[in-house]
């Protein structure tokens, strides 16, 4: 029994996660726009143009390369800034911790260089 406040912070942050989530859907329910009647049902309604042409217009493979190529090099920063910030505790713990990270940003550039000689950042081509 004496556990139970020492998680109560926990339990609170769960039930009004819960409760905001509950309380937002049900605001778009009942306050939401209704599309009936003969109506595109993914049609967009907060700008109040009617959609022209294709709903879900096709997109070039180049895009989802440069997206995926971002995500990869996004990744290496969220690895690498973590690591810059305790240098010096590793360092002051004796580990070995500039090889591994080297070979890290080693293997980065040359899937950089890879990607940069195979012309995947090249808009033109």
């Amino acid at each position: 029994m004496s556990a139970l406040p020492a998680y109560f912070p926990v339990l609170l942050q769960i039930v009004l996660a819960a409760a905001m989530g509950l309380g937002i859907i049900a605001a778009s329910h009942l306050f939401g726009h209704r599309m009936r009647r003969n109506r595109i049902k993914d049609s967009a309604y907060e700008c109040g143009v009617p959609v022209t042409g294709k709903i879900h217009p096709r997109l070039s493979v180049k895009f989802f390369l440069t997206a995926l190529l971002f995500i990869l090099f996004d990744i290496e920063v969220v690895f690498l800034l973590p690591w810059t910030f305790i240098y010096r505790e590793f360092l002051a713990c004796g580990l070995p911790v500039l090889w591994p990270a080297l070979c890290f940003i080693g293997l980065l550039v040359f899937g950089f260089l890879y990607e940069w000689r195979k012309g995947a950042l090249d808009w033109e081509r």
